[in-house]
């Protein structure tokens, strides 16, 4: 996401290079560029004028340090205003009624059904809390049955009534079924609707006014780029909602929505979709977006999906094989199974500083560890434990069983040995307190 903008706001700040300090002149040249970026990359006009301005007003007042290039200077402001732009701070999210009741909408094929899923999904997982979802599109063909296959496999059960036409009726019974059964959550997935249909629009506002929801969530896809922002204007005329949720940043965006709607229609960015995948959401949060957009990364989400995976007993036992030199092949695809845990490779490398520039050159393929999996898989539990016995014999018999060559799977073993020699290395001496902090327990 964002990777056109990024390479187009990169070379504009390239203007500023080599200049000894920032001037009218030198500031005007480059914001020009942004400016254009911006529009490219389908940000609402009014928005890029305004964001443009006011970086240019920031710049020129700024006492700029000697220690500090002007290309540097340009880049944090840029930043700043970015994340400003995109709302400032992350906003905050109401499930603490009894029980909390959440409302989705947004147009036709927006992705609120599946985003729904991804929502009472976190919520369990990650908030302990116990949702219930609802189906209220009476309309599209499957859509209950949709909802019913993605409750069966996050476990989150699903109230619905195929007899009845009357989503604001199924809503209402929902809410008492919800109190009977304990959810503490009740997500209503209702129908897609375009803002010019005033039928559609005058029934989501009753749904609205029966069930008086916690949070009402405007779902998007950031693909539609403008489009999305007119529309949500559109629906937050109609509904007032709290909050906006983009499906779809994972895809080939712009990003121009993620950058205008939250000035165009006054409301916050609160979930992103970043995969297909039902754990393939993220909270919101602009400063962290500011920084991926400019390639500085996004270490802090890094380190929570690390942390959402990371067993602290595990890692203590872990720490002290490594200590001991015993890391072996079993612990190596034990790390392998909690990186895939954490999401797709090409968006947590992105989170690394640097990485995203890389990454435009690479291919990064979730399927990156099938021939090390395939390889580890085709050993035996004692090869896996004592990799030391992996004689001639026993390589070409892996490389059989795993469908790779001999070759490969020397180069796995080569590979292995250097990183378990390193990891041995910073279990002692210089490389201690940061395995302590990596790993409590060593």
């Amino acid at each position: 996401m964002f990777e056109n903008l990024s390479d187009r706001l990169e070379k504009s700040f390239k203007l500023l290079k080599g200049q000894g300090k920032i001037t009218e002149i030198n500031v005007a040249e480059t914001l020009k560029d942004v400016r254009r970026a911006l529009l490219d990359a389908d940000v609402n006009y009014k928005t890029a004028k305004d964001f443009t301005q006011t970086v240019k007003d920031k710049a020129l007042g700024q006492d700029v340090l000697s220690a500090v290039k002007p290309g540097e200077m340009m880049t944090k402001i840029v930043q700043d205003e970015l994340a400003a732009l995109m709302g400032g701070e992350t906003a905050d999210f109401m499930i603490n009624g009894s029980p909390a009741i959440i409302l989705m909408s947004g147009l036709q094929g927006s992705g609120k059904t599946t985003m729904s899923g991804k929502l009472a999904n976190m919520l369990q997982t990650k908030n302990s809390k116990k949702p219930l979802l609802v189906a209220c599109d009476v309309y599209r063909p499957a859509a209950i049955e949709q909802l019913h296959v993605i409750g069966e496999q996050i476990n989150v059960p699903v109230f619905s009534n195929k007899d009845s036409k009357d989503p604001i009726d199924i809503a209402k019974k929902a809410i008492v079924e919800a109190k009977n059964q304990g959810n503490d959550v009740v997500i209503i997935d209702t129908a897609g609707r375009l803002a010019i249909d005033e039928e559609m629009m005058k029934e989501i506002s009753a749904i609205k006014q029966a069930v008086n929801p916690h949070e009402i969530l405007f779902v998007v896809d950031s693909m539609t780029g403008q489009d999305a922002v007119n529309t949500a204007k559109e629906f937050n005329n109609q509904l007032d909602f709290n909050g906006v949720v983009l499906t779809k940043l994972d895809g080939d965006t712009r990003g121009g929505a993620a950058l205008s709607i939250r000035s165009v229609v006054q409301k916050p960015i609160k979930f992103i979709g970043t995969g297909e995948k039902m754990d393939a959401i993220d909270i919101f949060h602009p400063d962290r977006m500011a920084g991926r957009i400019l390639n500085m990364g996004d270490v802090v989400s890094l380190v929570e999906r690390a942390q959402e995976q990371f067993d602290e007993e595990d890692a203590r036992k872990l720490a002290k094989k490594i200590s001991k030199n015993q890391f072996n092949f079993e612990d190596f695809m034990n790390q392998i199974q909690q990186i895939k845990k954490m999401g797709n490779l090409k968006d947590l490398a992105s989170m690394i500083p640097g990485m995203g520039k890389m990454l435009k050159k690479i291919d990064v393929d979730d399927d990156a560890f099938k021939g090390i999996e395939a390889i580890i898989q085709s050993m035996t539990p004692e090869e896996r434990n004592n990799p030391t016995i992996l004689n001639g014999s026993r390589r070409k018999r892996i490389a059989e069983g795993s469908g790779t060559s001999v070759q490969e799977v020397n180069k796995l073993i080569k590979q292995f040995d250097e990183t378990r020699k390193m990891m041995k290395m910073m279990s002692s001496g210089k490389g201690k307190n940061m395995m302590q902090n990596l790993m409590p327990g060593l």
